[in-house]
C-alpha cells in the first residue's frame, strides 16, 4: 500500500508550481493533523518520500516527526513546472501572462514551464515505476495526485482541479495490488 499526502495550506496570493512559497500557520495545523491522524489510524509506512519543493519538504518534516521517519527528496514528485509565473502574485502573473491564469487547453506550455500534458506522461512514468514506494508516504502536490486519479481510471485529461477532492493535507490510499486509488481523509 502507498499513502499520498497533499501538502498543507501555502500562500495562494502566489503562482504555485515549483515555488519557494512555504505552508501558513494553517497548513502546519492540517499538517500536524494529518500525521495524529497516520498515526492513531496506525497506518504502516516505512519510508516518506516528499516532491523538494518547500511546501512540501515543510509538509514530510513535520509528518516525519510525528511518525519518526525519515524523509527522502526527489523531483520525481514535483508539481507542474509554471515556469515564468512560478513564485510571482498572482494579481503580478495575471497582468504579464493573461493568456496562462485561467488556461483550459491541456497541451499548451507554461512559458518555460510544462503543459498538463506533460505533467500527464511525467507522473504516468512515475506510475509505471511506482512499486517502488511501495509501504510509503508520499507528500507531494494536488497536481500529481490528481494525475494519478486520472491514469488509474482511465479519466480524460482535464483542467479541473477540483474532481478529485485533493485538498490540503488529504489523504489517499493507492493499492498497488488493485490499481485503485481512494481518498481516505
Amino acid at each position: 500500500m502507498i499513502y499520498l499526502v497533499r501538502h498543507g495550506l501555502d500562500d495562494e496570493s502566489y503562482v504555485g508550481g515549483h515555488s519557494n512559497v512555504d505552508l501558513t500557520e494553517i497548513g502546519i495545523k492540517q499538517v500536524e493533523n494529518t500525521g495524529i491522524w497516520l498515526k492513531e489510524n496506525n497506518i504502516k509506512v516505512s519510508k516518506i518520500y516528499t516532491s523538494d519543493i518547500k511546501r512540501a519538504v515543510t509538509t514530510s518534516n513535520i509528518i516525519g516527526r510525528i511518525l519518526n521517519l525519515d524523509i527522502i527528496k526527489t523531483s520525481e514528485l514535483r508539481e507542474l513546472d509554471k515556469g515564468l509565473l512560478t513564485g510571482l502574485k498572482k494579481e503580478e502573473a495575471f497582468n504579464k501572462y493573461p493568456e496562462y491564469m485561467n488556461m483550459d487547453k491541456i497541451n499548451v506550455k507554461y512559458p518555460n514551464g510544462e503543459s498538463m500534458l506533460d505533467l500527464y506522461k511525467r507522473i504516468k512514468l512515475v506510475l509505471k515505476n511506482i512499486d517502488k514506494y511501495d509501504k510509503s508516504l508520499l507528500v507531494t502536490h494536488r497536481g500529481v495526485i490528481n494525475m494519478i486519479y486520472v491514469l488509474l481510471n482511465n479519466d480524460e485529461l482535464t483542467m479541473d482541479k477540483e474532481k478529485y477532492g485533493v485538498e490540503h493535507a488529504s489523504i489517499h490510499e493507492l493499492d498497488l495490488e488493485k490499481r485503485k486509488i481512494r481518498r481516505i481523509k
